[in-house]
């Protein structure tokens, strides 16, 4: 059995004001924000807010999820020609994010990635993060606050 790693709020925010630091020192920032459905949804609104850009879910679950991955927030943004940062709350394995790289393409200085834990050995590496782990040392399974009611 995989250990269970509780995330708190705090880790939250710290990761946050960490991402926005990199941001600010590789001078780009977002004009939108995308949050990743579900998970990335709670760390984009709190960024969108501490930025005062606007935020909007990205639908693109591939975890235990029927529904095809939907891209038309992003087509969208892209479209107005936006600086978009696409946020999730980890990037685990990286199929995700290589999900939107595959069908949408890098577009390097519009699009940025950002996490707030990623795991080393993920197949994309995020442009900002706030924390790294390396789950092939440590497996463990990272809760979030808004994954568990009691918690």
């Amino acid at each position: 059995m995989t250990d269970k790693n509780y995330f708190t709020t705090g880790q939250m925010r710290n990761a946050l004001m960490q991402i926005e630091d990199k941001m600010v020192h590789s001078n780009w920032m977002p004009n939108i924000i995308l949050g990743i459905n579900r998970g990335g949804c709670i760390p984009g609104v709190y960024l969108s807010h501490r930025l005062k850009v606007p935020h909007e879910a990205l639908d693109v679950r591939l975890r235990d999820h029927t529904a095809k991955p939907n891209l038309q927030t992003l087509e969208k943004a892209f479209a107005y020609q936006k600086k978009i940062l696409i946020i999730d709350d980890i990037n685990d394995s990286g199929a995700t994010f290589k999900y939107i790289i595959d069908n949408f393409g890098k577009h390097e200085q519009r699009i940025k990635f950002a996490a707030l834990i990623h795991n080393k050995p993920s197949e994309v590496k995020v442009d900002y993060h706030g924390y790294e782990i390396n789950k092939d040392e440590v497996p463990a399974w990272i809760v979030f606050p808004w994954e568990e009611w009691d918690k």
